[in-house]
């Protein structure tokens, strides 16, 4: 599938119209979604009407930038004005957003194109995709299985050809799970640098906003119009892209201990292989540690129950039947954490991120994997990993959950298939305020970690 920036071009040469790409994708959605599920509101008339007027204003030379005309979709967390924020939930039923949120706004003010908003788990607390009002969401690659979550449903719809890119969420692997379920590109930017206004809450200082798509690229351009640029279609030197120094090289950590201990057999030796072809490509990798590893599931666990109590516990209080069982029994949880176990568990969390930015003072980046495991079939509850079962949730959150408590910035990249064709995935992440140096690297190393045999 071409990538934004080529189907940019085609736009300006006349050689396609966003009208024709927005019914391309539309047609997808048409014909797959009832078996994928990927959407919870489809916005066709609306769609067609924005492609074009597109069309129109860059006819009389009216160009908004690089994603003017280009289809998306957003996950059903973020306020569009005149829709419904349904969180997958019964409990928001009847709600309707008056305003965008700011960084939908932004991608608006761009010239986007939103088809829909994607389904997801349940005010996002949930890795699986399944816990919805509306659904599960199915793999696109293998409905069968998982899709993965919370934005199940903005994975699946750049997977299956839905969408150009999606808007995600990412409270503790959120945006990187899904992706790496769904063989897709998706990036955690530094905590706080995209607004969360206008994005229901889950745990607000876990909470962030970021892009999915099919390349480096596509997520860089989104994820830079949301952040506040101007990103035109011609080749901009700061779009992420490294033409003239696509063969530097670069000092990367894996961190061992913890992090490599439960894996599936096929996505370590997919880990493995993309390894050596880094090295091959002149990268300098070394063994790294994390000293505090041992506490990041329970720091985590803590810091989410209690902030996610906080925010629901007035609903749970009057309206706990509405929500989906497994949810509600996580929310309420929170409610045994005190606010002096809170603080400590905060103490822990600055801990883990001072240990985290003294290993990136030494490489420029960490790599390691995704997911444990490939996307499994739905209704899985527990995995056996390492010779150990264990709750799926729990490991479904092990790789990603500790760059949500420190803030560094991290992406995931496709790096091949499990020998059923289900996608593994590799996960960089960078020092904390270096969102485009770590894209920048992303973008050099792309083809190298994505090679397959």
């Amino acid at each position: 599938m071409p990538s934004i920036r080529e189907l940019a071009l085609r736009i300006r040469d006349r050689r396609l119209t966003a009208e024709d790409l927005v019914e391309q994708c539309l047609d997808t959605i048409f014909r797959r979604d009832d078996e994928v599920n990927a959407f919870i509101t489809i916005l066709a008339d609306e769609a067609r009407e924005r492609a074009r007027r597109a069309d129109r204003e860059l006819a009389h030379n009216q160009d908004l930038g690089i994603l003017h005309g280009i289809p998306l979709s957003i996950k059903d967390l973020i306020d569009m004005e005149g829709q419904p924020t349904t969180a997958a939930s019964k409990i928001r039923v009847g709600h309707r957003a008056t305003s965008d949120a700011p960084v939908l706004a932004r991608l608006k003010a761009s010239g986007v194109v939103v088809v829909g908003k994607c389904n997801l788990h349940e005010f996002a607390f949930g890795t699986t995709g399944e816990d919805s009002a509306f659904g599960p969401t199915r793999n696109p690659r293998a409905p069968r299985h998982m899709a993965g979550g919370s934005s199940s449903g903005s994975a699946a719809s750049v997977a299956a050809g839905m969408a150009m890119a999606s808007v995600g969420t990412d409270t503790g692997g959120s945006i990187r799970i899904p992706a790496a379920a769904c063989g897709v590109v998706g990036l955690k930017p530094t905590l706080g640098e995209l607004s969360t206004d206008g994005v229901v809450p889950l745990a607000p200082t876990l909470d962030h906003v970021g892009p999915l798509g099919l390349t480096v690229d596509d997520v860089t351009v989104v994820y830079r119009i949301m952040a506040g640029d101007h990103v035109t279609v011609k080749k901009d030197p700061q779009d992420g892209r490294v033409a003239n120094h696509r063969h530097a090289t670069a000092r990367l950590g894996v961190p061992t201990r913890y992090f490599l201990d439960l894996l599936d057999t096929d996505v370590s030796r997919a880990f493995v292989d993309m390894l050596a072809r880094l090295r091959e490509a002149g990268c300098h990798i070394e063994e790294v540690n994390i000293p505090h590893a041992d506490t990041i599931a329970t720091t985590y666990r803590h810091t989410q129950l209690y902030e996610a109590f906080q925010c629901h516990r007035k609903m749970l209080e009057t309206r706990g039947s509405d929500y989906s069982p497994e949810v509600y029994q996580r929310l309420a949880a929170g409610r045994a954490l005190s606010e002096e176990d809170y603080l400590q568990t905060q103490r822990d969390r600055l801990v883990l991120r001072s240990e985290v930015d003294a290993v990136l003072e030494e490489v420029v980046a960490l790599v390691l994997p995704t997911l444990a495991f490939p996307a499994p079939p739905l209704g899985s509850k527990r995995l056996v990993l390492g010779g150990q079962s264990s709750d799926l949730r729990s490991l479904s959150l092990r790789l990603t959950q500790l760059f949500n408590l420190t803030g560094h910035p991290a992406i995931t990249l496709p790096c091949g298939t499990t020998p059923s064709g289900l996608p593994c995935a590799t996960q960089l992440v960078g020092r904390r305020d270096k969102t485009a140096a770590l894209l920048e690297l992303a973008s050099r190393y792309e083809s190298v970690i994505g090679m397959t045999h």
